[in-house]
């Protein structure tokens, strides 16, 4: 499995990716958007035939430039017991870490157990400190949403060495 930065041409496939995923999902416009501004802090997996299996997507926070937000992690259901999810996390780390980048952020909704595991066994992998504090309760979010949307806590993990 290939992991590297995603291309133009990838936005289509991080949306569908997204789609058979437990992801909020954007517009295809911000996937391929995400793809031409954000490639050099996202990556994808992408098995022998081109086809993505997975996708990390992620920026460094304008306000605090040694921080780097990660957006979403996707991984194809046919794929997931793999581990992928956590060597695509382990290159990003490595690729943001070469930039100068410390900390590590990202939210995760109190029911997703796998997304706090992968977050967990991540921060202990580099005896990096982790904490967990609420960020967006659901009054944040649209009312008018068919189904209410969870609140989010913000993980941070580091400093990143």
């Amino acid at each position: 499995m290939a992991l590297e930065p995603p291309t133009l041409d990838d936005g289509r496939q991080l949306w569908a990716l997204a789609r058979i995923s437990d992801l909020d999902v954007n517009s295809p416009y911000a996937y391929v958007l995400w793809c031409r501004d954000f490639a050099a802090t996202s990556l994808v997996a992408r098995d022998s035939t081109g086809t993505i299996r997975g996708f990390v997507t992620g920026y460094v926070r304008p306000d605090a430039p040694d921080t780097y937000f990660l957006w979403q992690v996707a991984v194809d259901p046919a794929f997931r017991g793999r581990r992928l999810a956590r060597r695509m996390l382990d290159r990003i780390s490595s690729c943001i870490t070469e930039r100068g980048i410390r900390y590590l952020e990202a939210t995760v909704t109190p029911g997703n157990t796998a997304s706090r595991a992968l977050f967990a066994s991540f921060a202990r992998a580099r005896s990096a400190a982790l904490s967990w504090t609420p960020l967006f309760d659901r009054g944040h979010f649209p009312a008018e949403l068919p189904e209410q949307h969870e609140p989010e806590d913000l993980v941070r993990i580091g400093p990143l060495r």
